[in-house]
């Protein structure tokens, strides 16, 4: 069943189509950029550069001439984010915007940043590795007297949508080993607030677009849904609609510590489309028992 929000207050994370201070990336911008590569010049270019600013792939303010993310030239910089960024979702690495690269931007995400270093590097070289899971910067997590952490959901909080997030919650304790979680009725004292909320909710990071859902590292504890995307709660996929367990498991591994993922099967990979459903596998229990040494 699909459920869909006219306002409600807090954020999360997926999205695309947003409208930046200096202009609007949407797919009609992406159509008319596509095949831009190092030495072009197209309006709508600083777009690019903002979106993968945004998702920490692009840092001009750590080259001398910082101004370069605001004008349509694509250069050196632009080229290395671009690598980096089909490397980091398993793409051909190759500096050009192409047809595959457009539809991996299109894709509804998780609005937290796949890279979040100070100094953004770059490289052509996809690793292949086993393990996919990522920590956030100096890896934060909860400290040993908090394996147990209490949630609560903010007043505005629809029932029919408490039930998903709950069995998402037993999920990862069963996988986890380590982690156990109880529900509490205040949302002031608990150690994870779920809310949802629409646009500018007060928290800094306005939902613009197709961002689904975020939430903070530990020890936080906030995790916000989009108000304004469509909602299922199942059972299983529903056509046009974003699975509310689903983005509740993502969304809470980064509650935990957990940060993107670069295996495209993972929960903690950023992006999943409508009417899809996904469960935890084995790199992101992987990666939350490495965090936590269990």
């Amino acid at each position: 069943m699909a459920y869909k929000f006219s306002f409600l207050p807090f954020f999360c994370v997926l999205f695309f189509h947003f409208s930046l201070s200096k202009g609007k990336f949407d797919n009609d911008t992406l159509k008319r950029l596509q095949g831009c590569h190092k030495g072009t010049k197209v309006q709508g270019l600083h777009n690019l550069k903002l979106y993968l600013s945004h998702f920490g792939y692009l840092n001009y303010h750590h080259t001398p001439n910082h101004v370069n993310s605001e004008n349509d030239e694509f250069d050196q910089e632009l080229e290395s984010a671009l690598i980096s960024y089909q490397n980091f979702y398993h793409l051909n690495a190759s500096g050009t915007l192409d047809g595959p690269t457009i539809s991996q931007m299109n894709m509804p995400r998780c609005g937290i940043p796949d890279k979040k270093s100070s100094h953004v590097t770059h490289g052509r070289k996809l690793l292949h590795i086993v393990s996919h899971y990522q920590f956030f910067p100096n890896n934060p997590k909860w400290p040993p007297s908090k394996s147990h952490l209490t949630y609560a959901f903010d007043l505005t909080y629809p029932d029919a949508y408490v039930a998903p997030v709950a069995e998402a919650f037993t999920t990862w304790a069963s996988a986890s080993g380590y982690f156990t979680f109880s529900r509490i009725a205040d949302v002031t004292s608990s150690d994870l607030k779920i809310a949802f909320g629409s646009g500018d909710h007060g928290d800094g990071n306005d939902f613009k677009g197709n961002v689904l859902a975020h939430a903070y590292a530990p020890t936080d504890g906030r995790f916000h849904y989009n108000a304004d995307q469509n909602w299922s709660v199942g059972p299983g996929p529903v056509p046009s609609a974003f699975d509310l367990k689903t983005v509740a498991l993502h969304e809470i591994g980064h509650l935990l510590g957990l940060d993107h993922s670069e295996d495209p099967n993972a929960v903690m990979w950023s992006g999943i489309s409508s009417g899809a459903v996904k469960g935890l596998n084995q790199d992101d229990v992987q990666g939350l028992k490495a965090l936590y040494g269990v």
